[in-house]
């Protein structure tokens, strides 16, 4: 992979001298800055005298966090993918922790009155945004010396009146504020994402969720204007009408500092709600059911406790992985995967003829989810009998079903890909047929994806779709000569460093700009 990986010359002293003078005209220390990248103060001292290797996603981080025009990253523009593929991966790779979940755990912190350290969060893009909001109403958000354990600290009165509105609107998460902060005002206003209107389906159902909390919202000019009137009931049984993993955290949330007894019905039992259930267990709460669509949670008015948790690993980042392996027809080791939310997924590929391994499972650092190592072989596949569609867990999980279509298109025989949860995200599949792929849209839900494919090389725009976006990425590492992907920083939104750890284990990509 092509970086910006040089001695000390003068062109990094120079960018040294640059952040330093930057860092000043910010008003801020070494110690700052550092904790604004996720990194060190020493190794901020060293990129200031211009003695430290730099890589070109972490000078956007420098400019990102001095808000500097100075550091330039060339001529300004999306940032382009050049994958030279058709050979196999090799080694072992680890799987990080979820994204999802770090995202529903930031939004917890807001309800304890104590320190809450999370330990083993993602660096990516829609952490970082959900971070700019916490900490524009008043939230301390510290990462440590190594960037990967953040501390969070909740003052006694939250700014809401000074909220990012643009990091807000940029984060579909940010419906999940909604159950925190009915308990720390009775109105208050919050930005929601464009497109995401009131009374649209992946909206509506927090707001029947939230509704038995006193919660009355009303959409107004790009926002949520919210009373809070409290519960008309010491106990209260909520029927989600849609078994999502984020209402179902919302309800959680609004339940946890809620005294009395909430019974949430059809709840998520997916890898993020587990999380979550863990974390405000640690905080004192009663939660009875967790893994189960029905949870019974005890809520507590005043949550006060120092807590350190753990996050899981990421059953979407594991499959990730797992597809670029089997596309590649490598082997190779996916280590700490969360194997509790991905049994229909090896069942699925087991009946496509993947020869894989599982090591011996072991807990995960949270003491609950069930890890092990799996090793896979390359495999003769074969369509399976029936349809590849998406259930709420224990099915399969909604993110990985897009991945089929890949490995689909790598099997002899026809397989259909049902996408029924998402409008239209299945069209974007239909751009594997640009890297030599049979993939048919049959309708806005449903692909019929024939192989065995001969991928070729070609230049393709990343879809505005995070899955979709990274399927192609590795399609493209199976695809004999050069590909290009343009615009590529979705990717981002969902993966930390997922270029850099291709490379490790034999890719051949490189990051470029126009």
């Amino acid at each position: 992979m092509t970086l910006i990986d040089q001695p000390a010359d003068e062109a990094v002293r120079r960018i040294g001298a640059l952040v330093r003078d930057a860092r000043r005209h910010r008003g801020l220390t070494q110690q700052q800055l550092a904790e604004r990248l996720g990194t060190s103060q020493s190794a901020v001292a060293r990129i200031e005298q211009g003695s430290q290797n730099l890589t070109l996603e972490f000078l956007g981080r420098l400019s990102a966090a001095l808000d500097s025009e100075l550091i330039r990253l060339g001529p300004a523009g999306p940032a382009h993918l050049r994958v030279t593929g058709g050979h196999p991966l090799r080694g072992r790779v680890a799987v990080k922790s979820s994204k999802n979940a770090a995202v529903a755990l930031l939004c917890a912190s807001l309800l304890n009155r104590g320190r809450t350290r999370l330990r083993n969060v993602s660096r990516i893009v829609e952490v970082e945004r959900i971070l700019d909001v916490l900490r524009s109403i008043g939230v301390a958000a510290t990462w440590d010396e190594h960037g990967h354990d953040l501390t969070l600290v909740v003052p006694e009165e939250l700014d809401l009146d000074g909220i990012d509105a643009d990091a807000a609107r940029r984060t579909r998460s940010i419906i999940m504020f909604l159950g925190p902060l009915l308990h720390r005002a009775r109105s208050f206003r919050l930005p929601y994402a464009g497109g995401c209107d009131l009374g649209t389906r992946t909206v509506q159902p927090h707001m029947i969720a939230l509704r038995p909390f006193g919660l009355a919202v009303e959409a107004h000019a790009g926002e949520y204007q919210v009373g809070v009137d409290g519960p008309a009931a010491a106990d209260r049984t909520i029927v989600l009408t849609e078994r999502g993993d984020t209402v179902t955290e919302n309800a959680l949330l609004a339940a946890a500092r809620t005294d009395g007894t909430t019974t949430i019905r059809n709840a998520s039992s997916n890898y993020m709600v587990q999380d979550l259930c863990l974390y405000l267990q640690l905080l004192g709460v009663g939660i009875e059911g967790m893994g189960s669509t029905t949870l019974v949670v005890r809520g507590r008015p005043v949550l006060d406790a120092d807590v350190d948790y753990t996050i899981s690993e990421d059953p979407v980042e594991a499959m990730s992985l797992l597809t670029a392996g089997i596309v590649t027809g490598s082997e190779l080791t996916v280590a700490r995967a969360p194997v509790d939310f991905l049994e229909v997924e090896l069942a699925v590929l087991a009946e496509m003829g993947l020869r894989y391994e599982l090591s011996a499972e072991y807990l995960a650092d949270n003491g609950h989810t069930r890890l092990a190592d799996i090793t896979i072989h390359p495999s003769e596949l074969k369509a399976p009998l029936d349809k590849v569609h998406p259930m709420p867990f224990p099915g399969l999980n909604i993110d990985n079903l897009p991945f089929f279509a890949v490995i689909a298109a790598q099997a002899q025989g026809s397989t259909l890909i049902h996408d029924w949860v998402y409008d239209n995200r299945a069209i974007h599949l239909s751009d594997l047929t640009r890297l030599g792929a049979d993939v048919r849209l049959l309708d806005p839900h449903r692909v019929l994806a024939t192989g065995p494919t001969r991928w070729r090389a070609a230049e393709v725009v990343c879809p505005p779709a995070l899955r979709p976006a990274v399927c192609i990425l590795l399609a493209m590492l199976a695809a004999k000569g050069t590909s290009v992907l343009r615009n590529v920083d979705i990717i981002a939104r969902g993966y930390e460093q997922l270029y850099e750890r291709l490379v490790e284990m034999g890719a051949d990509i490189e990051v470029f700009r126009d």
